[in-house]
């Protein structure tokens, strides 16, 4: 065997311990919220709370089951594009981002039913050198930061971005999501929606959700920005919902 042929030898044996220790979802969650994840352990997330929350419940799930009650491994179930890729249909229910475990982000953001989440609110300048004003988002795990550098961004393109942008259509507000229990994204103050003249909805065009007809009009360069800042974009989700963006850092690692 050559030197060579025996360097690449060793070398394949060496990587392949890293190749073997992908992130899991408790791993992806800890990177991503450093502050609030202590540990994986025993099959459960950790947090700093003390909340001790199961990575898997072991149950098989529809799409349904899955959108009204994920685990934390369910949240990954579709994993999101690479960030500023072309923004085309995707397969049915195919939904990146869209499960969101509510134990899980009441332990971050806290339970805006209860109050908890407004104690976190700050005001964060949106795109002010073209009069977006002041939105509320919150201040745990870099939201409102990774919300600010979005903005300051966004604002050094091209001005007809701004038709986009402004005015931005809401941000934090302790509502459920239309026709079920779970609390919108927007109750945990991390989600902002974009203009809504030039938005689109997967409900408009079939509120049955069996055949919905896929459309949008927001630039994949604007939602580009959102996503280097750890944004998952509504108009990646079959259910697309093209104004919406949503910090959720653990998506785009």
């Amino acid at each position: 065997m050559s030197k060579r042929v025996f360097v690449c030898v060793l070398a394949s044996v060496a990587l392949a311990p890293f190749a073997a220790a992908a992130e899991g979802p408790g791993e992806k969650l800890a990177a991503a919220y450093p502050g609030f994840v202590d540990r994986v352990e025993g099959g459960e997330l950790v947090m700093k709370s003390g909340a001790r929350l199961k990575i898997d419940d072991g149950r098989t799930k529809t799409f349904e089951q899955r959108l009204a009650d994920p685990d934390l491994d369910d949240m990954f179930a579709d994993p999101y594009p690479a960030a500023g890729s072309a923004a085309t249909a995707p397969g049915k229910d195919v939904d990146p981002g869209r499960y969101r475990t509510g134990a899980f982000f009441d332990a971050v953001y806290g339970d805006c039913r209860k109050g908890e989440v407004k104690k976190h609110l700050v005001q964060v300048a949106w795109v002010p050198k073209w009069g977006g004003g002041k939105v509320a988002f919150s201040s745990r795990a870099g939201a409102a930061e990774a919300l600010a550098a979005v903005s300051k961004e966004l604002e050094a393109g091209p001005p007809e971005w701004k038709k986009f942008l402004v005015p931005s259509a809401g941000t934090y507000n302790c509502r459920v999501i239309a026709g079920t229990d779970r609390v919108s994204a927007h109750g945990w103050g991390i989600a902002v929606d974009v203009a809504t003249k030039y938005s689109d909805y997967w409900y408009w065009s079939d509120p049955s959700g069996r055949k919905v007809a896929y459309k949008n009009r927001i630039p994949v360069d604007i939602a580009a920005v959102f996503e280097r800042h750890g944004f998952v974009w509504g108009a990646r989700w079959y259910h697309y919902d093209t104004m919406h963006f949503e910090y959720r850092p653990e998506m785009l690692r």
